[in-house]
């Protein structure tokens, strides 16, 4: 009786499986590379956001705007210098600035020569100069008496 059960053909509830073929390799070379090439993309991706959205200081500057342009190869930005403390027998400062918005430099344009109250932003950490010659951003400009 023992032959017979091991000559005995599989039951429906004995299947047999085909033996899947291994998986293709993976280059783990090419995915260590394009993790050692991204990573640092997306660390230099996420640095200049927050450079740029997080403000270190706010603060205001007076004083007369005296040198204003548009500069830049491929990132045009507006940049300008602030006297500040023109008075007679006064040091004057120098307060230089980066402006992004085109409506806000025309208002600084409009009022070149008079004295202007500033509205800044300090972004420190910006990783190019695409982003402007200064970490000094203005997003306001009053005229002043």
């Amino acid at each position: 009786m023992a032959d017979d059960e091991q000559n005995a053909e599989p039951t429906s509830h004995e299947t047999v499986h085909p033996v899947a073929p291994p998986p293709p390799r993976r280059h783990w070379g090419m995915r260590l590379a394009g993790i050692f090439i991204l990573l640092p993309v997306l660390i230099l991706v996420g640095w200049t956001l927050v450079a740029l959205n997080w403000s270190y200081s706010t603060g205001y500057r007076d004083g007369i705007v005296q040198k204003f342009s548009r500069k830049g190869w491929l990132c045009k930005t507006w940049e300008g210098q602030l006297a500040i403390g023109n008075f007679p027998g006064s040091v004057q400062e120098q307060f230089e600035f980066t402006v992004h918005n085109d409506s806000v430099a025309q208002e600084i344009t409009r009022h070149m020569g008079k004295r202007v109250a500033l509205t800044y932003e300090e972004h420190k950490g910006a990783p190019t100069s695409c982003f402007g010659d200064t970490r000094y951003y203005v997003i306001g400009v009053t005229a002043t008496p």
